[in-house]
């Protein structure tokens, strides 16, 4: 059967990532171990080249391949942002891996791999094809976390996310199996048409729809389906760590939402208490957990929970019942917005804690800050303005995030949640200022002193550069941000 040209026009971006991945796979045995960083520039190369074609399509909607995937505003903005994140990972890498002495470019093929089933997740309107591309990220991912294979704590967290991955993929095709017992089809058209049909009372579109949540809640690391987060995150190679947290959780909740919405909206009566309740918990044990760590890396793994709990806002204003069709957009959009800053302030983070390298460890515990100021003072001053994001403080682009989805709660009628939210924003001050305060207020001990030198590659300082210029532009002018996600937003 021959497969149609404009469907493959269609899925382009796809194809091109997809292409690079195997290519770079093909070519990493046979290039001389001195040339391998033009692999990874070949791999940026084709996220930029991406990057324009998705751009040039934007606003259009087209649907392929017999309507199972969709290609529309909200699909482009999470590519294009899955686009930056990507590219920033990479460039991050190069010098890491030499550091970690695991260079080697097939790193660069499993994250276009893992990315390529990212951009089909969020362009999917087919159940299994979301499936799919959940599928080809989390292989790729598992292989990632372990991509140190000579530290036992590197293959641990491989394990463990492989185990706790696998079963909620399985929960999660139950949900899709069931559903499609009642609907005949997993196509989300033809879900929402048959959950108007079979009305609110049929057991077992709850009981799907129950198992979906699961199975995308330990995706997006909510609570209780976060137990997997801090151990993967602590094992995992910190540039792995920070594209787990930032890129497959923004994947997950753009296929999330779009599922919620266009499958299940005439549920929202349904599950729009379920996740508020998800929320509440994910906001409460995140940010509580997070204070009691003194591993960074930990901390910033009960940080990631935590700010799932705020994403997961704005998808309970999107589909709360009562809330009017404008107000439910506002919720998407703030959801997209938050996720979109989340990325710059938690990628740079990651990347100070990637370059604290002292003695061959890497400068993942809080006595590693001690000083900071006084040894690396840019280190310390990039670090103070990520902490600053994070705690969503102004005049930063982590306030920015926080205000608009407090605001389009309070919109919604959720003001309680908007002052719930509020009051663990000032909980997770603490323990973002302690880093602060360690690196500002702590003097640094004799070897710490007499450690100058940082794990920061040419590359790395492109991604901090980015990173912090993103935190602050659009902290001082959200507008094109704002503009782009109130446009792209599912309606």
């Amino acid at each position: 059967m021959m497969i149609p040209l404009a469907d493959l026009v269609t899925i382009l971006p796809e194809l091109i990532v997809v292409s690079a991945a195997c290519l770079l796979l093909v070519l990493d045995p046979i290039t001389p171990s001195n040339k391998k960083d033009l692999l990874a520039w070949m791999s940026v190369t084709t996220l930029g080249i991406c990057f324009v074609v998705t751009a040039g399509s934007m606003g259009d909607r087209v649907f392929a391949f017999s309507d199972l995937v969709v290609v529309d505003g909200y699909a482009s903005f999470w590519k294009l942002l899955l686009y930056v994140v990507s590219g920033m990972t990479i460039l991050l890498s190069i010098g890491y891996l030499k550091e970690e002495r695991i260079d080697l470019a097939e790193f660069y093929g499993f994250v276009l791999l893992s990315l390529t089933g990212m951009m089909i997740m969020v362009s999917g309107a087919d159940l299994l094809v979301i499936y799919l591309g959940i599928e080809l990220m989390s292989i790729s991912l598992y292989i990632m976390a372990g991509f140190k294979r000579f530290e036992a704590k590197s293959i641990e967290s491989s394990a463990k996310y492989f185990i706790l991955g696998a079963f909620s993929s399985g929960l999660l095709l139950y949900g899709i199996s069931l559903i499609f017992g009642v609907a005949g089809s997993t196509r989300l058209v033809e879900i929402a048409a048959a959950v108007d049909a079979r009305g609110l009372d049929d057991s077992l579109i709850l009981i799907a729809l129950m198992l979906m949540i699961v199975g995308f809640g330990f995706k997006v690391a909510a609570v209780p389906f976060h137990m997997w987060t801090p151990d993967v995150y602590q094992g995992a190679p910190t540039s792995v760590t920070a594209f787990m947290a930032v890129a497959s959780k923004a994947a997950s909740f753009g296929a999330f939402l779009r599922v919620m919405l266009e499958g299940f909206g005439g549920m929202n009566t349904d599950w729009s208490g379920l996740i508020l309740g998800v929320c509440i918990l994910t906001l409460i044990l995140g940010n509580l957990v997070a204070i009691v760590q003194t591993n960074v890396k930990r901390m910033l793994a009960y940080s990631s929970i935590a700010h799932a709990g705020y994403a997961l806002i704005g998808l309970v204003v999107a589909g709360w019942v009562g809330t009017e069709a404008g107000v439910s957009a506002k919720g998407v959009s703030s959801m997209m917005l938050y996720l979109a800053v989340y990325s710059f302030m938690t990628l740079g983070a990651f990347s100070i804690v990637a370059i604290l390298r002292r003695g061959g460890n890497e400068g993942e515990d809080l006595d590693d800050f001690t000083g900071l100021a006084k040894r690396h003072k840019g280190a310390a001053f990039l670090m103070l303005l990520f902490m600053v994001s994070l705690a969503g403080i102004p005049p930063t682009a982590g306030f920015i995030g926080k205000f608009y989805l407090f605001m389009a709660a309070v919109n919604a009628g959720l003001t309680w949640l908007a002052v719930v939210g509020l009051i663990f924003a000032a909980v997770s001050a603490f323990y973002y200022l302690r880093i602060v305060m360690v690196m500002y207020m702590r003097e640094p001990s004799p070897d710490q002193e007499n450690e100058t030198r940082l794990a920061l590659s040419p590359t790395a300082t492109v991604v901090l550069v980015l990173a912090a210029t993103g935190v602050v532009l659009f902290g001082l002018y959200p507008w094109p941000l704002v503009s782009l996600t109130a446009t792209a937003a599912l309606p």
